[in-house]
């Protein structure tokens, strides 16, 4: 069986059309299940997933209780899905279901997961092209699992795989990063994304840089280190910044040094209010595990 999880959210116009995409790319076949993911909509997605499901068998949906995110809304369509064969892609038309048999063919070769890497995206503004490549940098300079700046959550895996994702269970979940932790044989094979289909794009600044923290502090404690060595360069200038402080004292060339003090108090404050920031990131993520909530909660499946 191939098992294919569509998280959605505010898809309404878009549930149908990936529906018939994704048909036309695999030929119809029988031993096929979409498994659509309402991650919370307010429109009429659940809706129209509810009308495909009458109609077909072969599809599937859960509405979650709210809005939990992209990386849980594909947690839970993974958790649902049965197929030895299992395709992560996004419902909004930019992955492109005729890519499907290419992965499938690309995954009988004898890999464990086939990624895929976006080579251009229509319509993506400079700014942010430029954002993703900074975003990419600072995750594989900061973590310890190198990522394409260029890949994106469309894959396709077999049935162990799958299992062995299962076995993670933290919460804020960076699923590229897993994915490339985790080893494997693996595979990549380039597209070009089109446009989305209908709508726009709920990824904003404030949900990118969520997900950064997310990649960063899933991966590494390396911003940890960061703070201690920079905490050492700024002890080790400060004792400079004494020495040079008494030898003026010595020789009477002491004056008011009202600015200097003013740079230094600054200059510390911000590196204090910044290693806490980064510190605080770490412990509230531990506060969150401890918990041991659900990563989603399920209203209605059809």
């Amino acid at each position: 069986m191939l098992s294919i999880v569509l998280p959605s959210y505010f898809e309404e116009a878009n549930v149908k059309y990936i529906y018939t995409q994704i048909l036309a790319a695999v030929d119809d076949r029988d031993d096929l299940e979409l498994i659509y993911v309402d991650d919370g909509s307010q429109d009429q997605t659940f809706e129209e997933v509810r009308a495909l499901a009458k109609k077909d068998p072969r599809v599937r949906g859960i509405r979650l209780s709210r809005n939990f995110g992209q990386q849980a809304a594909n947690l839970a369509g993974l958790n649902e899905a049965k197929g030895d064969e299992i395709v992560m892609m996004d419902a909004d038309g930019q992955h492109p279901p005729a890519l499907i048999p290419v992965m499938i063919r690309k995954l009988s070769e004898g890999y464990d997961i086939v990624n895929t890497k976006r080579t251009d995206m229509e319509g993506a503004g400079f700014f942010r092209k430029v954002f993703s490549r900074i975003f990419y940098r600072i995750i594989n300079f900061l973590s310890d699992v190198n990522i394409d700046n260029s890949q994106v959550d469309f894959r396709i895996f077999n049935r162990a795989t799958l299992n062995a994702f299962l076995e993670f269970n933290e919460h804020n979940r960076f699923n590229r990063g897993i994915f490339t932790w985790m080893g494997f044989n693996q595979a990549q094979i380039e597209f070009r994304a089109g446009h989305r289909n209908s709508g726009q794009s709920n990824y904003n600044f404030r949900k990118l840089t969520k997900l950064a923290l997310d990649g960063i502090t899933s991966f590494s404690t390396r911003p940890l280190r960061l703070c201690f060595y920079l905490g050492l360069i700024i002890i080790f200038s400060g004792m400079i910044y004494g020495i040079y402080a008494i030898l003026n004292y010595f020789f009477g060339h002491t004056n008011p040094g009202w600015t200097s003090l003013l740079i230094t108090i600054l200059i510390l404050g911000g590196v204090q209010l910044f290693s806490l920031g980064i510190i605080g990131e770490y412990l509230g993520r531990i506060f969150i595990e401890t918990k041991k909530r659900p990563h989603y909660l399920i209203r209605e499946r059809v």
